[in-house]
């Protein structure tokens, strides 16, 4: 494993419905750090929580991220 790796014991997830679409934030609660994702209502739950995490992981990584 790299020093580049992020690992993430917890994240919150919000899900809002704004007109054709869902906002989703993820939120890392030990840094604070929340990223959105928008997507379909008709993607399933797991699929818009899975691209949220992805995002935040890749935020993390680029902000210098956490071990």
């Amino acid at each position: 494993m790299s020093s580049k790796d992020v690992h993430l014991c917890e994240v919150l997830f919000e899900f809002t419905r704004v007109g054709n679409s869902v906002r989703v934030a993820a939120i890392d609660p030990i840094t604070g750090t929340e990223v959105i994702t928008v997507g379909s209502p008709r993607y399933h739950r797991k699929t818009l929580m899975r691209q949220a995490k992805q995002k935040l992981v890749y935020v993390l990584k680029k902000n210098g991220g956490r071990c």
